[in-house]
């Protein structure tokens, strides 16, 4: 029989709030993050909004050597995994360091460094490109520095799939623990992603809303929507096996239920068009919890406002659930947070935790009306209801799909 696995401990660094107590303020506000760009000069984009994180400073969450010494997503990991720990009151001193692992990722690494060393390769060749150049760079460096951070010797993965990179993090933790490979997981992901080629990419690309409206750029399910808005930020949490966090007298906020996971196997940026991908995915984690589709009430979907996300996941959400789809409450966090890319799965957990623990619902923020596919209850207004499961949704550029299931502790 596989081990139970609970939630102990949240972290996060977000475009509304910095903190899981500013954060959850900013969403029972409908608190929304987006404002022109201040990380470089936008005036010549088509894009010139995005979800920037405010008034954050390294040196409060680590020495300044160590923070020079890592690229902004990891600066924000570090923050959002500090939270998290001390929030779940875990004692490295008095755990077996080698029990304890990370599953933290980012989609895209930085490309900050990318820029600047290509930059400095350019104008004045290659011997003046930075030594720390791919160290910096690299994804999985997210994972090293909170391992080396917190001293996390046990199992370190650096997941990457996309936008579905928080959500896979956050479940091949719950594998880990669950198959005895670590009784504590630091897991979540990590992206600061707003940069003048990031910007420009997805600007191509046409996934980026080109509104200047801050109230109507990201408007999930809405039939005015135009693409996703550019957040950053982290989103960490603990993992613990139920046992082991019982035998501490941890507080337990969840307990992680099912995780499935599957591949379009159809296009390198968008999902099936009949959502059978993203179905499978939210079939096979309601079957890992041994939870019916009829027992589930709500659902924190991907909804990025982009065209094809939206009306595919619909889609997606009617194959696996039927008739009761109509019964479903769905709301798209991107609303208030725009979507914050390899974090956007673990941020939005973190939330979907906190409905739990609340009875809340929170509104699909700036949704007016929708198309005539979409017709579901996409959430045009908070609402206080009992929740006994939330299911969070995230898919990936690839084809990634991947669910989690999340629930108040059973007996």
């Amino acid at each position: 029989m596989s081990r139970r696995v609970v939630v102990t401990g949240m972290g996060a660094v977000t475009p509304i709030g910095i903190g899981v107590e500013a954060f959850w303020e900013g969403i029972r506000e409908e608190k929304t993050g987006f404002a022109p760009i201040t990380r470089f000069d936008a005036t010549e984009y088509k894009c010139r909004l995005a979800a920037e994180v405010k008034d954050f400073q390294p040196e409060n969450y680590m020495d300044k050597k160590s923070a020079r010494r890592m690229e902004l997503f990891c600066q924000f990991a570090v923050a959002a995994a500090g939270e998290a720990l001390q929030d779940a009151g875990l004692d490295m001193e008095k755990e077996d360091a080698y029990r304890v692992g990370c599953s933290i990722g980012s989609g895209i690494g930085s490309l900050q460094a990318i820029e600047r060393e290509y930059g400095r390769l350019v104008e004045k060749g290659p011997s003046r490109v930075g030594p720390l150049f791919v160290p910096l760079m690299i994804s999985n460096m997210a994972a090293g520095n909170v391992s080396i951070a917190f001293g996390l010797k046990g199992k370190s993965l650096n997941v990457v799939t996309a936008c579905a990179t928080g959500t896979n993090s956050i479940g091949e933790a719950f594998r880990a623990i669950q198959y005895g490979d670590a009784d504590v997981m630091v897991a979540g992901g990590t992206e600061a992603a707003v940069t003048p080629v990031g910007i420009a990419g997805f600007t191509s690309l046409t996934a980026l809303s080109d509104s200047t409206d801050p109230a109507r750029c990201s408007i999930p399910f809405d039939k005015d929507r135009s693409g996703f808005v550019m957040g950053e930020g982290a989103g960490v949490v603990i993992l613990e096996e139920l046992e082991h966090a019982r035998k501490r007298g941890a507080h337990i906020y969840a307990e992680v239920l099912g995780y499935g996971c599957t591949s379009d196997a159809y296009h390198i940026t968008s999902p099936a068009e009949d959502g059978s991908g993203a179905a499978r995915a939210m079939t096979n984690a309601l079957a890992d919890g041994n939870v019916t589709p009829g027992e589930v009430t709500y659902i924190n979907a991907h909804g990025t406002a982009t065209h094809h996300n939206d009306l595919f996941e619909t889609r997606a959400i009617k194959l696996a659930f039927g008739e009761h789809a109509r019964n479903l409450k769905i709301n798209s966090t991107k609303s208030m947070i725009g979507h914050l890319l390899g974090a956007a799965g673990a941020v939005e957990f973190i939330a979907c935790v906190k409905e739990l623990q609340e009875g809340f619902i929170h509104r699909t923020v700036g949704l007016q009306e929708s198309e005539e596919e979409l017709d579901l209850d996409y959430c045009k207004e908070s609402c206080q209801a009992q929740i006994p499961y939330a299911l969070s949704n995230s898919l990936g550029f690839g084809g990634h799909n991947a669910s989690i299931l999340l629930g108040n502790m059973r007996n």
